[in-house]
């Protein structure tokens, strides 16, 4: 692929806190490298911004290899930004052109507030994850990974719902900012496994119990939060946790 140098124009959302009043503000980009991570482009940017004596953009960041889920911004009215299963420090600069004007703002739901800038409060998934998505083992050396026959079927689909990063981009994305995808991706993968059975009758009902608590909307089905997961999580888990939510409340 050829390389080449761009320069963009960037509308960014700033916010000084979750109390102050936020807008847009330009600012250019210019000589950029299209091999550039998206996030190596603002780390040129606020790189200028300090040498001039101006508040740096912040924003959210770990791992950069596209595990951790930190790097939530939305970008061009698309979280993550216009690559298909790709989180943003993964998007690279050769997805845009010379001279483009590339809108980025933070996660907009109520149970994501805004920190600073691009930078969310994602710890209601915290919240939910503790409300039942954990499985109950016994302490001491760890159990032959043999020990416990899978049928290959499900030890799949357990691991491909595993593969959640928590980044929030379904609720990013959803007109309701639902969060059930994401709930989904969880108690599938626990219900699949026979490590997960002894919480399963609690798990989907406190899980959505405290999803309801952190303000999250309701699911709609319009499949926005599958077209916009970086893992592509399938949204037939859905299916799956309110079949496994009506099943614990039948028999708990």
């Amino acid at each position: 692929m050829e390389h080449k140098n761009i320069n963009v124009k960037l509308k960014v959302w700033r916010q000084k806190n979750g109390n102050a009043n936020g807008g847009f503000e330009m600012y250019d980009a210019n000589d950029i490298s299209t091999e550039m991570s998206f996030l190596e482009m603002f780390d040129v940017l606020n790189e200028r911004l300090i040498r001039e004596g101006k508040d740096p953009i912040a924003f959210d960041h770990d791992c950069r290899e596209g595990i951790c889920g930190m790097c939530s911004m939305f970008i061009n009215g698309r979280p993550h930004g216009p690559w298909q299963g790709t989180t943003t420090c993964q998007l690279h600069m050769r997805a845009f052109n010379d001279g483009d004007t590339i809108t980025v703002e933070p996660w907009r739901a109520n149970a994501f507030p805004v920190l600073k800038d691009l930078m969310v409060d994602r710890s209601a998934f915290d919240r939910i994850i503790q409300a039942g998505g954990y499985i109950s083992v016994n302490t001491g050396n760890a159990v032959d990974g043999n020990a416990l026959p899978i049928e290959k079927d499900k030890a799949d689909l357990a691991f491909a719902n595993a593969a959640c990063i928590g980044c929030g981009a379904c609720v990013a994305a959803c007109k309701n900012s639902s969060a059930m995808l994401f709930l989904s991706a969880k108690v599938t993968h626990l219900s699949l496994l026979p490590q997960g059975a002894p919480e399963r009758k609690t798990r989907a009902i406190n899980m959505i119990a405290q999803m309801d608590k952190e303000g999250f909307g309701a699911c709609t089905n319009t499949g926005a939060c599958e077209a916009v997961c970086p893992k592509e999580i399938s949204i037939t888990n859905i299916a799956r946790l309110n079949q496994e939510y009506l099943l614990a409340g039948l028999t708990s």
